[in-house]
């Protein structure tokens, strides 16, 4: 091997060989994933260590009242073995789920208190296992950087890249070679053959995830975590629905919000898988940044809490005209005395025609309704993160992502962006301040979200936001526009609330006041997604790559083309032998 023929790639304490040519894949746009994944790793490895010996704790307990009563040990054991089988019903599901309103479309998911298995002797190191490795970069960053990791498997299906993952190993030392281990295989056939025996499985696709979240969630131990990242995002944002609905099995729409509802389709679509195996997921954080999405949600299994998933689940009807938008839960729960039964949702949510502005809507979903964070994870990723940010090359992006997520509001799904009301009403906008704080004064709350700068997450209904954006108008006169249009449809009617624009202490949120960097700008030019592998670099992906790098590889290519027409002239110069 020359390594003047590569390149040394160091990211936090991997270092990666790369040739040349663009035969392994690599992105330096995903080492904000990356660090994300890391930062995650960490916090499930301390809970995950933290359920454990709550666990060992209460197996004791129980085990000491037990020998109070002189019971032998033989049924000790077996007292115990049951206790533990039992423990598998989440806090969920021992409650029973409360009796829900038609317009209750968030529920928030209790985490279980099983963890892993049974729960006798030492916990061992968690293993990991990364399905589409590439050059094996993530997976070299798992093992050098999260403290208390196991085994970590580095799967592709393509030759070169085993090999390219198998070099690096082996350029990263004696700690690389004895965690991380690279095959060459196909993801989902591995996965299958391998049911129940991953602490961790990461998923991160050139492109969708869905033909593999089939054997990940199969493959994954109970209360395990799965990563999942999709970088399609022109199908689950709406570019093309039909696609969207073939692959995922919901129907995206095209609003402000679809980063969001890519988010909540891509968990709704791994819930449906997760539930064919009696299997159900809790999402700990949900991010849309860069060019993608990336989950990470906690499998556990019960066919008890499986019946819990229409309760999540929504369906969309956005207006065709305003910004109104509606969920319609695919299921609601009758609770009486101890009985819980479980029925379809009320329908319909909404009247033919909107009631705003008298335009049709658009139906689409289902979509993850429930919470998308765990609020108690984000808080405590983000301090671990903040405590040792040396160790995060991309510390900036994940600090300000994780600050806005944790002020975001954890039970209302999709979001209200102030430009398009404006829009729709041909009006000048007021500022996010003295919209925020009308609908604080009027009684609701608001918060942004990490996907949209612009974005408004309320819980105030529509008629709320209207009747604000109504008096705000007749402060700020508009022209006249046809009687047809949205806009005068809507502020025809009086508004029912009166509106108060004076300033509210909650206006700003905590980072917004102490000014945190909450959306950063890219650090250089053309941060994005790559080519894939093995594809030839051509002056079209100038646009992708940047002209320096293209140039680059065209020089590169001219060189290799020119020694191979000099070998082919000195072949056919050089004398035949009779």
């Amino acid at each position: 091997m020359d390594l003047n023929d590569y390149t040394i790639i160091k990211e936090g304490e991997a270092e990666i060989l790369m040739h040349a040519k663009n035969e392994v894949f690599y992105n330096k746009t995903q080492v904000n994933n990356r660090d994300m994944s890391i930062a995650v790793l960490r916090t499930f490895i301390s809970r995950w260590k933290q359920e454990h010996e709550a666990l060992l704790s209460k197996r004791n307990k129980s085990a000491a009242k037990l020998r109070e009563n002189n019971v032998s040990v033989s049924e000790v054991d077996d007292t115990l073995n049951d206790s533990d089988m039992n423990t598998e019903k989440s806090n969920e599901e021992c409650e029973g789920p409360a009796e829900k309103s038609q317009d209750d479309t968030c529920t928030t998911s209790e985490e279980p208190v099983k963890t892993a298995g049974k729960v006798q002797g030492e916990l061992k190191p968690p293993r990991v296992l990364e399905a589409l490795s590439a050059s094996g970069l993530r997976a070299l960053r798992y093992a050098q950087e999260v403290e208390g990791i196991g085994q970590v498997v580095a799967l592709d299906n393509d030759k070169g890249a085993v090999e390219a993952c198998q070099r690096n190993i082996k350029f990263n030392g004696s700690v690389a070679c004895s965690k991380v281990e690279s095959h060459l295989a196909d993801a989902r056939a591995y996965m299958l053959t391998n049911p129940k025996e991953f602490d961790v499985v990461d998923l991160d696709p050139y492109g969708s995830p869905s033909v593999f979240l089939d054997s990940a969630v199969q493959s994954v131990v109970d209360g395990g975590m799965l990563m999942c990242t999709a970088t399609d995002m022109a199908v689950l944002c709406g570019g093309n629905g039909e696609v969207c609905y073939s692959k995922y099995g919901s129907y995206p729409l095209r609003g402000k919000y679809c980063h969001e509802m890519a988010l909540r389709i891509l968990l709704a679509c791994i819930e449906s898988h997760a539930n064919r195996y009696k299997r159900y997921i809790v999402p700990v954080l949900s991010v849309q940044m860069d060019f993608y999405v990336r989950v990470f949600v906690r499998i556990y299994t019960s066919a008890s809490a499986m019946k819990n998933t229409p309760l999540k689940l929504s369906y969309v009807y956005q207006c065709t005209g305003c910004d109104a938008f509606h969920l319609q839960p695919i299921g609601r729960t009758v609770s009486k005395n101890t009985s819980v039964r479980y029925l379809p949702g009320f329908a319909p949510v909404v009247p033919q025609d909107c009631s705003h502005c008298q335009k049709k809507f658009n139906m689409g979903g289902p979509i993850w309704s429930a919470p998308i964070h765990d609020q108690e994870w984000v808080t405590n990723i983000l301090s671990d993160v903040k405590s040792m940010k040396d160790r995060y090359p991309a510390y900036d992006r994940i600090s300000a992502v994780l600050t806005t997520i944790s002020e975001e509001l954890p039970d209302v799904p999709l979001f209200l962006s102030l430009h398009n009301l404006c829009a729709t009403l041909k009006c000048t906008s007021p500022s996010a301040v003295i919209f925020r704080s009308a609908v604080i004064n009027a009684g609701y709350r608001i918060s942004g979200t990490h996907v949209n700068p612009l974005g408004l997450k309320s819980d105030a209904p529509m008629e709320v936001i209207w009747d604000i954006m109504r008096c705000w108008v007749k402060n700020h006169p508009v022209k006249a526009q046809p009687a047809d249009q949205p806009g005068s449809v809507i502020l025809a009617k009086e508004p029912v609330l009166q509106a108060n624009f004076a300033r509210a202490v909650a206006s700003l949120s905590k980072a917004q006041a102490k000014k945190v960097a909450r959306f950063l700008p890219n650090p250089e030019r053309h941060w994005g997604p790559k080519l894939r592998a093995g594809r030839q670099i051509t002056s079209k992906h100038i646009s992708l790559l940047g002209e320096e790098k293209v140039n680059g590889c065209l020089s590169h290519q001219d060189s290799e083309l020119d020694a191979k027409r000099q070998k082919i002239e000195k072949l056919e110069d050089a004398p035949v032998e009779s």
